[in-house]
């Protein structure tokens, strides 16, 4: 057993007559759980829970086989109560989710139903959850950190067990958490932009008919698109104005999924579609020339999810905000830990380096649409149209794809055995957002690969995402279906798997029998990758600093919200960006979609390029993707750095990356 000590909340009742009690009846030897154990109890009990004692009394285990038993009881039956749970969510979210039709007006409702909110309340309420912080140890994260590398998987498993119940959050909260990031997200998944009806400076056309791009998604890789277009920059330009306007606001209601109008974001005026403009399939609305910007949609639905996760904050002693438990209880690392992985890369000498052999490519100075450049990769030099004929060739149903996967993970590596095994795990669906991966949680459901599939089949946007999908995918199959213990399904934290997802998107085109690198070829990968990483990382930054300012700021209003979150974006532009691209006091850091939609997600981005480049440098040891990867993700959910060390040899750094581009810029 792991005897370790515990800083827990004051327990709200004098606990030593029980201790004494308990130590009594089952000996010194047991001293250390009884005090540990009652404590973590205690911390948690409420006078409606009834007499501590006689709980106490009771449910102690003191025999090695008994704790034994009772743990993987506990790990059966939470694996189906979780895996169920889980599936029932998914199903309600289907409409929303999933492009299957048009939404009823009770589709968001039910999106919005989390059955699982009243879980953690009732397993308190049953005694189950005293159970297991009666007999097992509750960790904090300076402890997994420290004493993590010498424990047993068993160990971990029952850290693991307990931390569930680190927090006793009442099913109201939870269930308010739930419907606003509903909300949330499906305010994203229906804010698009029909790009013929965007105008250039000029008043032009410059985007075909029928182009609807999700923000902020589908809008990025459009201007990264746009560098293999001679006639590309008018429309990246046109793109990143678009940009400003949603950080901003000032974009016009009207346009909003709408190619009725016509838009030029450059002087912010509509006027009518021509009816030789429309596309067939445009929805039924009205065609409103009004300019009246968007009311401060975005950002109220950021602060409502603020605020929602801030009732959860009472319940939480050890991590009392949001940020806090983002940090210690989601991804396990310390915030300045990661805030100085981020900086690391943002204050970097080689940031000028690799943008003056940017510059030298382009022949032009830098601009802040740079900051997503794709032309270190091969499909930089590939126009888009060409791409977008090859995909949906292939793939003119998500069911498509699906087949199709055998062969892709053969291509990554994978035997043939093994990339059946993982097909017939993994399920695809046409997404109604730009697409998503959700996990299955019990042996015997399956993850979801979700992306969009327009009506004449994916494109070149969507098979991308799709790829990067399926990194997520093989990784949700092999934690939980391959790992020794359910209780350690997973990764560490979300930076793990999207640097999973990182390493499976890099070979996109690759899969799409456009070629293997080349040694220029792979040099300029380790560029690119170093400039994502620095993109992304100020990005992270910002959604930090947007949640430090809700708190310090608790009453303030949407449009506040508003003129902060640009503040806070034209500050870190212009300290880490503007030097490199111009474009002083530009909001664009404040674009992305998760900042709505995912709270304080987007910190896991700039560590997950971090993480995907060690899994890189570790795989070409080996040449082959699959079985690294399989022996990867069976490590399971144990602490970051550990995780890092048992796949690499090395924790969680910068250091990789940086001194790979500092090669990368030699050659």
């Amino acid at each position: 057993m792991i005897l370790l000590s515990v800083v827990l909340a004051a327990a709200p009742m004098n606990t030593s007559a029980i201790k004494a009690e308990l130590v009594k009846k089952h000996g010194d030897a047991h001293q250390a759980r009884i005090e540990r154990g009652v404590d973590q109890v205690a911390a948690l009990w409420k006078k409606e829970d009834g007499e501590l004692s006689a709980f106490a009394r009771e449910n102690f285990l003191v025999e090695p086989k008994d704790l034994d038993a009772t743990f993987a009881r506990f790990e059966a039956h939470f694996e189906q109560l979780d895996g169920h749970l889980l599936e029932i969510g998914r199903e309600l979210r289907k409409p929303t989710d999933l492009d299957v039709g048009p939404l009823l007006k009770v589709d968001p409702l039910f999106a919005a139903y989390d059955p699982s909110a009243h879980v953690t309340e009732d397993l308190f309420a049953s005694k189950l959850a005293f159970v297991a912080l009666l007999n097992f140890p509750l960790t904090t994260l300076d402890q997994r950190m420290k004493d993590g590398p010498s424990w047993s998987r068993a160990q971990w498993a029952q850290a693991r067990l307990t931390g569930r119940f680190a927090r006793r959050v009442p099913a109201a909260v939870q269930q308010e958490i739930t419907a606003q990031q509903a909300a949330a997200d499906l305010y994203i998944a229906e804010y698009n932009l029909w790009m013929h009806h965007v105008l250039s400076e000029k008043g032009e056309r410059l985007f075909p008919s029928g182009k609807r791009l999700i923000s902020h998604w589908n809008l990025r890789d459009e201007l990264k698109a746009n560098y293999a277009d001679k006639a590309g920059l008018d429309k990246q330009r046109t793109i990143i104005k678009v940009m400003e306007r949603i950080v901003t606001q000032t974009i016009p209601q009207a346009v909003i999924d709408n190619p009725r109008v016509d838009w030029n974001p450059f002087t912010n005026t509509l006027v009518a579609t021509p009816a030789a403009e429309l596309e067939a399939a445009a929805p039924n609305k009205p065609a409103s020339t009004d300019p009246k910007s968007e009311p401060y949609t975005r950002y109220a639905r950021l602060w409502a999810n603020y605020a929602a996760q801030k009732k959860a904050d009472p319940f939480s002693p050890t991590a009392p905000t949001a940020i806090d438990r983002a940090f210690s209880l989601g991804a396990e690392m310390p915030e300045a830990r990661v805030k100085g992985l981020l900086e690391e890369v943002l204050k970097s000498p080689l940031v000028p380096k690799v943008a003056a052999e940017l510059e030298a490519r382009l022949g032009r100075k830098l601009e802040p649409l740079d900051l997503w450049y794709n032309g270190f990769l091969p499909r930089g030099a590939i126009p888009e149209a060409q791409l977008d004929a090859k995909t949906r060739a292939k793939y003119p149903t998500a069911d498509a794809f699906a087949k199709d996967i055998p062969r892709i993970l053969q291509g990554l590596g994978f035997s043939a055995d093994r990339a059946r095994y993982l097909a017939e795990r993994i399920k695809v669906d046409p997404s109604r957002g730009a697409g998503h991966a959700m996990q299955s949680a019990r042996r015997g459901d399956f993850p979801r690969l979700r992306t969009r599939v327009e009506k004449d089949g994916m494109n070149y946007k969507g098979y991308n995402i799709a790829v990067h999908e399926l990194g997520h995918n093989v990784e949700q199959v092999f934690s939980l279906y391959d790992v020794d213990h359910t209780l350690l399904a997973g990764v560490p934290n979300t930076a793990f798997t999207e640097a999973i997802a990182f390493v499976f998107q890099a070979k996109d085109l690759e899969l799409l029998g456009l070629g293997k690198p080349d040694a220029e070829q792979e040099r300029l990968r380790v560029l690119n990758d170093f400039w994502m990483t620095w993109e992304i990382a100020g990005v992270a930054l910002v959604d930090i600093e947007v949640w430090h300012w809700m708190y310090a700021h608790p009453k303030a209003t949407p449009q506040q919200l508003r003129d902060a979150t640009v503040e806070i974006a034209k500050r870190i532009w212009n300290q880490y960006y503007a030097p490199v691209l111009g474009g002083k006091d530009t909001p664009l850091l404040g674009i992305y979609s998760h900042m709505i939609s995912y709270p304080m997600y987007l910190f896991n981005y700039p560590l997950g390029h971090l993480i995907a480049f060690q899994i890189e440098e570790q795989v070409k040891k080996t040449g082959k993707i699959g079985p690294e990867i399989e022996r990867m993700a069976t490590v399971g959910a144990v602490s970051p750095d550990l995780w890092m060390t048992k796949a690499s040899g090395e924790g969680v750094s910068a250091g990789p990356l940086l001194r790979a581009t500092e090669a990368a810029l030699k050659k």
